[in-house]
C-alpha cells in the first residue's frame, strides 16, 4: 500500500498546472510544520500522517523536477497517430 494522501497521487499531480502544483507544495509543507510542531508538543494523534506527507511534498517536488527536464508523462496526452486515426474515421 502506498503511502501519501488519496488526492495527490502521481497521475493526479501531472494533471496539475504549474501554479497549482506549488500551492499544493504550499499547502503540503504548511502542514508538515504543523506536525512537527505537534509532534514536539505532545499532541500529535497519528505518527503516520508525518510520513504521508513528506511522501506528497517528495511526489511534488519529483513531478517539478521532471517537467523541468522534460521527461514527465503526460496522463491525458494524445499521440498524434491517434488524432489521425480519428480524423479518418470521421471524414
Amino acid at each position: 500500500m502506498a503511502v501519501g494522501s488519496s488526492h495527490l497521487t502521481p497521475e493526479q499531480l501531472r494533471g496539475l498546472e504549474d501554479d497549482p502544483l506549488r500551492d499544493a507544495l504550499t499547502e503540503a509543507k504548511k502542514e508538515l510544520f504543523n506536525l512537527r510542531f505537534q509532534s514536539a508538543t505532545g499532541q500529535l494523534e497519528s505518527h503516520g500522517r508525518l510520513r504521508a506527507v513528506r511522501k506528497d511534498i517528495a511526489r511534488i517536488y519529483t513531478e517539478m523536477r521532471e517537467r523541468e527536464l522534460g521527461i514527465g508523462r503526460e496522463p491525458a496526452a494524445r499521440t498524434e497517430t491517434e488524432t489521425t486515426d480519428e480524423t479518418e474515421k470521421v471524414g
